[in-house]
């Protein structure tokens, strides 16, 4: 049963009283999900696979073993991993573990046809060829009872910056996934910004250019159930940010989600680490940048965040499973360290910063030693 979760909560203005009990009261659920696509990961542009590649069948089994780390949910694309020939597969996984479908991302990468774009392709006929896939990938969403689809439009964006016609661009791309929704209402979408890669450049390179799209698409949404939950409140685009793709476009995580939440549009999340630029690595949460990390935390904290981590890494040179087991450990150790944190102190240094010279640093270096 799919049922669209309201994100409203995620913008509600505190006052100082208000978010010092906050704080106090609210600990973070740590939801996590696994990409099933990273399992077998499938080697580079340099390098054959190191894994040997494995059914959807036998992932799932894999899959079926991590719930002893706490994962109660699971990520596959549409049509790729997850289809309704084989749905059946997840629903058993969920029946046997708890383990249940989440997210569901639409191929809109790989395809030779998608060559130049999918949603915002130059060519009608290929764009009707993405919107199909988005349009079946939500009657899936909606079947399975998974929170949202996730539109990573790796492959749509330019080359070069002379030439482009931008509003064409984007107008596409907004008109197509506007177009898919109405088809298959009520679903809502998380749009996954990110720089470049494997597009040179991609079409939202950053989380305010998500947001600002998010925006536009949802203005174009013309079914009667689509805009009825518009006026009631609800978000159906929303935001699926990554912690690697953040620090591609050297933004401050926690900065980023925080906007996200703002708005209401923080729809799920991509958990991993990425050293500031770089090419996208999926690195193990807390491998490189551990306060950007508890950063982050923090700041989903004070949102009230309540929706999915979904674990996004590439663990080629390690077992799947012990990966995953690491990036649960790391994140119930942050959470369990920014629980301890004084937070009254901490609201306190930057409602008064000039009361309260150096003492963050000093909340911060002791936080290190416990």
């Amino acid at each position: 049963m799919y049922t669209l979760r309201d994100l409203s909560y995620q913008k509600k203005a505190r006052t100082r009283d208000e978010l010092v009990a906050h704080m106090k009261s609210f600990t973070l659920e740590r939801r996590l999900s696994v990409g099933i696509w990273y399992f077998t990961p499938a080697g580079g542009r340099f390098h054959e696979p190191y894994v040997k590649p494995a059914t959807i069948k036998e992932r799932l089994d894999m899959a079926a073993e991590m719930a002893k780390y706490g994962v109660t949910g699971i990520e596959a694309h549409f049509p790729d991993e997850v289809n309704f020939d084989n749905l059946h597969l997840y629903k058993e996984l969920e029946a046997k573990t708890g383990i249940s479908l989440v997210a569901v991302p639409f191929s809109h990468f790989y395809q030779r046809d998608f060559e130049f774009g999918s949603l915002s392709n130059p060519d009608p006929r290929v764009r009707e060829k993405a919107t199909g896939i988005a349009a079946e990938g939500l009657r899936l969403v909606k079947e399975a009872g998974a929170a949202c689809a996730i539109s990573w439009p790796g492959i749509d964006g330019y080359t070069y910056s002379l030439g482009t016609v931008f509003p064409w661009m984007w107008g596409n791309f907004e008109r197509s996934l506007a177009d898919a929704m109405d088809r298959v209402p009520g679903v809502r979408v998380a749009i996954e910004p990110k720089p470049y890669e494997p597009a040179p450049n991609n079409i939202y390179r950053t989380t305010a250019e998500g947001i600002l799209a998010a925006a536009r698409i949802e203005r174009r949404l013309e079914d009667p159930e689509n805009r009825s939950l518009l006026d009631r409140g609800f978000s159906l685009v929303g935001l699926n940010p990554e912690v690697g793709h953040v620090r591609m476009g050297f933004e401050d995580a926690p900065a980023a989600f925080a906007l996200t939440a703002m708005e209401g549009r923080l729809a799920h999340t991509h958990i991993n680490s990425q050293p500031l630029g770089n090419y996208d690595q999926d690195l193990n949460v807390g491998v490189v940048e551990w306060q950007q990390a508890e950063a982050l935390l923090y700041a989903l904290k004070m949102a009230g965040y309540e929706e999915y981590f979904g674990i996004d890494i590439n663990p080629e040179r390690m077992p799947v499973e012990k990966a995953v087991e690491l990036n649960a450990k790391a994140l119930r150790v942050m959470s369990e360290r920014i629980e301890r944190l004084p937070h009254e102190r901490i609201i306190d240094c930057y409602m008064e910063p000039d009361r309260h010279r150096g003492e963050l640093e000093e909340i911060l270096i002791d936080a290190m030693r416990r």
